[in-house]
């Protein structure tokens, strides 16, 4: 499911969060990118994908859904203990969200990286 425009908000929010996990970058304009910023730290190397959530406090499965596309494009990028795939979800009012993008599912993390105790799902 498309979400429409590139999220200008939602990316200039982003920017903190991903300079306190450390160098990062963004990615290039066009519909065929798979994340908008890359974050190079000591490990892992993280390429997330930043998006506007209209509903943003449901459960995991209804995030794998809606955001289904972008999804299986994180799961283009090779993944290992060195580099990993996050979806970063924001609400309007600017609530976050962000998820770790395995091989066969989502875990819900911190704006650091770290699994939250919930844990995942498989998508």
């Amino acid at each position: 499911m498309s979400r429409g425009p590139r999220p200008h908000r939602a990316l200039a929010a982003a920017m903190p969060i991903a300079q306190l996990r450390g160098v990062f970058q963004m990615s290039g304009l066009g519909p065929e990118r798979i994340y908008d910023i890359s974050i190079i730290s000591k490990i892992p190397v993280t390429f997330a994908r930043v998006m506007f959530a209209p509903q943003i406090l449901v459960a995991i499965e209804q995030i794998a859904g809606d955001f289904k596309d972008e999804i299986d494009k994180l799961r283009i990028i090779a993944r290992d203990a060195a580099i990993s795939a996050e979806l970063w979800l924001r609400s309007k009012h600017g609530t976050w969200r962000f998820f770790l993008v395995t091989g066969t599912g989502l875990i819900e993390i911190d704006r650091d990286g770290k699994p939250l105790a919930a844990g995942g799902m498989p998508a």
